[in-house]
């Protein structure tokens, strides 16, 4: 009895400390504080702070007012040039698809704010929702994407004044979706050399290059905040989180080419990326951040590596002997552990909850460009497409390469007949115009027989992915520019297959099915604004 007594002495506590505690947008306090769904009936909070902490904690309920169970780690990392520690702490047995407060236990004080985050939907719900992508995303404002930018650089890949770049596209649309996907180029601070050269940023020394690359990453981070401490971040590898020089910098005037002998420790081998993020690869029998699984709804999602561990005597492009000579990796030393998992988890989907299975690897093997700079993966596609026609994977996201594409459904190179008209093949999109400092590329033409719909710098436009999955045949992907929040292109997968009936419930998150209709000629719906859009770009180049 007088453990209990002690117990409600200790919550009453807490409930008057957080009495003033009142729910917050999600922008008022800037601790860099991220969100990641942590299995069924979890989340991973993270935060960073100048000092470590002893016993990271993080207050919770189930109102704003009473934050009246709380949860504890011993993470605090950090890693040689990070200029703060990573905190992480995992919030379990949690009820699904429901709305908690929360504040980590450093940021209580008397005018502190609540944040809010809602729980994962339990598989087998086929409410409809949306969620949003974006890849090779970095760095606003004066270190990055910005109204200007060196004399080199094409007017096309910075932002006119008063244009919205894509960080604020998504935060003002926010609660439209239910997680931000990111499958790697994150901050894109191993810019800072290249920004360095071109006059953009003022020069510094080698030395001393990782202020800077230390001061993009935190610029990134606390600009995302609003999105990332409101809904979860899911997050993959890329190149850019390699290292600290980009794969290579060239000093044209000066006749030098660096390489990543130039980074500290600190700045190699994913080490920032590592510290930064918790993703639930111990939930999936994944691999750190690198590859691993979640259940979201009607949807299973799978993250995978395409920058190293890709097995079968096959190197990846960052790996040690790869082609951009990161020098990263291996991150399992078993042979084939990421084949080997990818095999048992796509083997393990329960199709009659999760009919749809989405995955996300950061390079691309179907694309209309050159196969420069490793743009192309093809040992990705060695590895990794078998399984996912065996399997059934309905649609394949990448970036890597800054441009739109929308290509058919294939399989080994050839283009499924039914196009999205119920395939047997993946479907496969490219969207790496999220955007960054001189962030667009150009695609190569003629494009591919297999492409279906195509943006690149010469349309000047950046934007992300938006998936909408509205019942388990149905499925919308859309590109939304960012700058204005306009849908330049909307295509609608249909699955031939029978719904099973949700056990759920009803939500008040709706979504409508596209008719029939919409699904002729291979399911392909283009918006209509897209053939406005194309006609002014017409006139404009006359």
């Amino acid at each position: 009895m007088l453990m209990k007594n002690n117990m409600m002495a200790a919550l009453s506590a807490v409930a008057t400390i957080l009495s003033a505690v009142s729910a917050a947008t999600n922008n008022t306090i800037n601790s860099q504080i991220r969100l990641a769904y942590a299995g069924d009936n979890g989340m991973y909070v993270s935060w960073n702070t100048f000092e470590q902490l002893s016993n990271p904690t993080v207050h919770y309920g189930l109102s704003p007012h009473a934050l009246n169970k709380h949860a504890s780690s011993s993470l605090s990392v950090t890693y040689e040039t990070s200029l703060t520690y990573n905190n992480h702490v995992k919030l379990t047995g949690l009820k699904p698809d429901t709305t908690y407060y929360y504040l980590p236990e450093h940021l209580l004080h008397e005018n502190a704010t609540a944040y809010s985050f809602t729980t994962s939907r339990p598989a087998g719900d086929s409410t409809p929702y949306s969620i949003a992508v974006v890849v090779d995303l970095g760095t606003m404002g004066p270190r990055g994407l910005t109204t200007y930018a060196a004399n080199t650089t094409s007017k096309n890949n910075i932002l006119k004044p008063g244009e919205m770049n894509t960080i604020d596209s998504l935060t003002k649309v926010i609660d439209t979706f239910d997680f931000l996907w990111h499958p790697g180029d994150i901050a894109y601070a191993d810019y800072w050399l290249k920004e360095e050269i071109q006059g953009f940023l003022p020069n510094t020394t080698i030395a001393d290059g990782y202020h800077v690359y230390e001061a993009i990453l935190n610029d990134f981070y606390n600009e995302m905040t609003p999105v990332t401490s409101y809904k979860p971040y899911m997050v993959g590898p890329g190149n850019h989180e390699s290292n600290c020089d980009n794969g290579g910098t060239t000093d044209p005037a000066n006749n030098i080419t660096y390489t990543v002998d130039i980074c500290t420790p600190g700045q190699t081998n994913f080490t920032g990326y590592i510290n930064h993020f918790r993703m639930p690869s111990a939930e999936s029998g994944g691999t750190g951040n690198f590859w691993y699984s979640f259940d979201h709804g009607m949807v299973h999602y799978i993250t995978l590596d395409t920058e190293t561990d890709l097995g079968h005597g096959f190197i990846g492009n960052d790996q040690v002997g790869g082609s951009e000579g990161d020098d990263s990796g291996p991150f399992n030393a078993t042979m084939n552990a990421q084949t080997t998992w990818l095999e048992a988890d796509l083997k393990s989907v329960d199709r009659s909850k999760t009919p749809w299975i989405i995955v996300s690897g950061h390079r691309p093997w179907y694309l209309s460009h050159a196969n420069a700079s490793g743009t192309i993966c093809w040992s990705c596609k060695d590895v990794f497409e078998p399984l996912l026609i065996e399997y059934g994977v309905d649609l394949v996201l990448s970036g890597h390469s800054h441009v739109y594409e929308r290509n058919a459904p294939l399989n080994n190179g050839v283009i499924d007949p039914n196009e999205l008209n119920n395939p047997s093949a993946p479907w496969y999109i490219t969207n790496g115009a999220a955007g960054h400092y001189d962030g667009l590329d150009a695609l190569q033409t003629p494009l591919q027989n297999y492409s279906r719909f195509a943006l690149d710098t010469h349309n000047a436009t950046y934007g992300w992915s938006k998936l909408t999955f509205h019942n388990c045949t149905h499925m919308t992907h859309e590109f939304v520019a960012s700058g204005n929040g306009t849908v330049l292109d909307s295509a609608t997968l249909f699955k031939h297959r029978q719904c099973a009936a949700s056990t759920i419930g009803n939500y008040s998150r709706n979504s409508t099915s596209p008719s029939a209709d919409e699904n002729a000629a291979g399911g392909i719906r283009v918006s209509s604004v897209f053939f406005v859009t194309m006609a002014v770009i017409a006139v404009l180049s006359l």
